[in-house]
């Protein structure tokens, strides 16, 4: 029985830590809750197809401190660069009209990932309160890394 118990406990505490995630948003969600409360905007630019992008979402932001930072100090936005959606920005609608739905690896590139000017995946963005690109960061980051950046804000 003690021992039923002991692994009921650590499969719980193991889900806990877990189920630490960053709270994303889209792109118009974020510039919506700016107009409420000024916060900056931390962006994740992915594709589905990169590798180093499925390594960030997995090590940096499930981190404890990268999720915890994040969410107390951005409206984070996860954007796929070659994705259908659509996104509002400065008066502007951008969508990726070569989107071809259900293919695998490489799809067309979303205009907004342009108006970026997304040199590599993954990359990152900061936007300032007013919705301004204040910092790009490309490549992979680890957690320590990362947090420096993020703290600059």
């Amino acid at each position: 029985m003690k021992k039923l118990l002991l692994a009921l406990f650590i499969a719980l505490g193991s889900m806990a830590v877990q189920a630490q995630e960053i709270k994303w948003m889209t792109m118009d969600e974020a510039l919506a809750a700016q107009k409420k409360k000024a916060k900056p905007i931390f962006m994740d630019v992915y594709t589905d197809w990169c590798g180093p992008c499925k390594m960030l979402d997995k090590n940096t932001f499930h981190d404890k401190e990268v999720v915890e930072f994040v969410n107390a100090n951005y409206y984070a936005v996860k954007f796929n660069a070659e994705g259908n959606s659509e996104v509002n920005f400065k008066g502007k609608k951008y969508t990726n009209p070569q989107y071809v739905a259900g293919r695998t690896g490489r799809n067309a590139v979303h205009e907004f990932t342009y108006l970026l000017k997304v040199e590599a995946y993954p990359s990152m963005m900061i936007f300032d309160t007013k919705g301004e690109v204040k910092e790009r960061i490309v490549g992979y980051h680890t957690p320590d890394l990362l947090m420096p950046i993020l703290k600059k804000k």
